[in-house]
């Protein structure tokens, strides 16, 4: 399942200023702080799945950027704890038990 804005609690957990937070970094950090190509339209926690909301853990980010190091960090968590599969393990033959 695809996890986005209609499926994660993030947005919920944000704080009631983020408008006037995102809006700072944004013009703090008006070019993406990853490429330092295209203009910041995201303003991006630094550390992956905190909640920390403070300006110096956030840095303002290019859509591109942000979707390529969401998706890196997504990829990460999934290989530290990846889940289980589906096959069964092998089991042993009866006569070597």
């Amino acid at each position: 399942m695809a996890h986005n804005w209609g499926t994660s609690s993030r947005a919920s957990r944000l704080p009631g200023n983020w408008k006037t937070i995102r809006a700072r970094v944004i013009a703090r950090d008006p070019l993406c702080q990853i490429c330092r190509v295209r203009p910041s339209v995201i303003a991006d926690h630094i550390e992956a799945m905190t909640d920390d909301h403070r300006l110096e853990a956030l840095q303002g980010v290019c859509e591109p950027c942000h979707r390529l190091k969401t998706s890196a960090e997504a990829n990460a968590a999934r290989a530290a704890n990846p889940s289980p599969g589906r096959r069964r393990p092998p089991e042993t033959h009866p006569g070597l038990r």
